[in-house]
């Protein structure tokens, strides 16, 4: 589901240019989506869900990345109001499902994740690219994981599960067939 962001006129100077800049009010359609990620890191050459601190220019760019129509002026960017950004970032963070995993077992990775290491996890488990590189980032990776838990084979049980589940069987058939042991 795309953000619609309206962003007002807005006028200010560039110092690079030595004048006064105009942006008109303009709507930017936005998707955080696998798609934006790869057009980012495409030209960024780094990987975009790192926890490496981004620089003002590069989340600039990731939220132009994120353009599913492109803007009319390309200023645009720079006239977003703090209430713009926040809710971007608020989209952004969004889980965009009713789905949760619980944190019991699971272990921060090492692992260095990027766009073609998603498209790989989705062919593994046959997800198709079209229309899913096009989701939410946040629910297409909770499908993906979604996907590997119900691919892992079964858990062994423990000794006491084992005892446990044998000392229920023993009960259940002495209870039928009235025995005492």
């Amino acid at each position: 589901m795309p953000l619609t962001i309206n962003v007002k006129q807005k006028e200010f100077y560039d110092p690079k240019a030595n004048r006064f800049i105009t942006v008109k009010a303009q709507k930017l359609v936005l998707e955080h989506s696998l798609l934006s990620i790869s057009k980012w890191e495409m030209k960024w050459h780094k990987a975009y869900l790192s926890k490496e601190v981004k620089t003002e220019e590069e989340n600039l760019d990731y939220i132009r990345c994120m353009c599913i129509i492109e803007p009319s002026d390309p200023n645009v960017f720079y006239a977003l109001t703090y209430e713009n950004v926040k809710a971007i970032s608020d989209y952004i963070s969004d889980p965009m499902t009713a789905t949760t995993f619980s944190k019991k077992d699971k272990r921060p990775s090492r692992e260095i994740i990027t766009n073609e290491l998603i498209y790989f996890w989705m062919s593994s488990f046959g997800i198709p690219f079209d229309p899913c590189q096009k989701w939410h980032l946040n629910r297409l990776l909770t499908l993906i994981e979604v996907a590997s838990i119900k691919n892992q084979p079964p858990k062994k049980m423990g000794k006491k599960d084992i005892l446990k589940q044998n000392a229920a069987l023993n009960a259940q058939r002495r209870a039928k067939y009235g025995t005492k042991g």
